[in-house]
């Protein structure tokens, strides 16, 4: 076999396997997609009472509580209006978990210091880049509790700083990898009324 024949046969092979590792990865995107849909369809969560102090008020420190849903414990729903985006969260994060969802990595919205992390598929966090200052983000409890954000920033941290994606006075952080995974983007967010 000549040497230009083994170069054009390596060159398609080199292609095939491009085009099945995009294939693979929007498949996986939609599997991703059905899988927190089906979460969300299944989550209760009641309407608080207005006349009553909600519990995360008087203990702070208490753990989120949890409803387990397709063999996931969750913790609430996640709401980005501007990206058309309504997504169940995970209470603690783990590689099989941001398969299907979002997932809580550190804190609590109690606390005003939780991050949620969630791969980068389109219809998870794919879009993070598109927020900007002043988008409306909320995070709804099991309880009911509605607690309202704002973007405030976005940041490009590399993937070893996870100290940097969780410091600061942040009441919300939200961050995915970049295609390709050499980046991190992170969303701060600040309370808003």
């Amino acid at each position: 076999m000549r040497k230009g024949t083994i170069c054009i046969l390596a060159g398609l092979a080199l292609l095939l396997a491009a085009a099945g590792l995009a294939g693979y990865n929007l498949w996986d995107a939609a599997r991703a997609d059905r899988a927190s849909e089906a979460i969300l369809a299944e989550l209760s969560i009641p309407e608080p009472d207005p006349e009553a102090i909600p519990d995360y008020q008087l203990d702070p420190g208490r753990e989120m509580p949890a409803e387990t849903i397709e063999g996931w414990d969750c913790v609430g729903v996640l709401s980005i209006p501007a990206l058309g985006l309504e997504l169940p969260v995970i209470g603690e994060w783990s590689y099989p978990a941001l398969r299907q969802a979002p997932c809580r990595y550190t804190g609590s919205a109690y606390t005003d210091d939780m991050t949620i992390a969630a791969h980068n598929y389109a219809r998870h966090f794919g879009h993070l880049t598109a927020l900007r200052p002043g988008d409306a983000v909320t995070f709804t409890d099991l309880s009911g509790n509605v607690f309202r954000y704002a973007v405030a920033e976005t940041e490009t941290l590399q993937p070893t700083d996870i100290q940097e994606m969780t410091a600061g006075d942040w009441p919300l952080t939200l961050f995915t990898c970049t295609k390709g995974g050499q980046y991190r983007v992170t969303v701060r967010c600040e309370k808003s009324e």
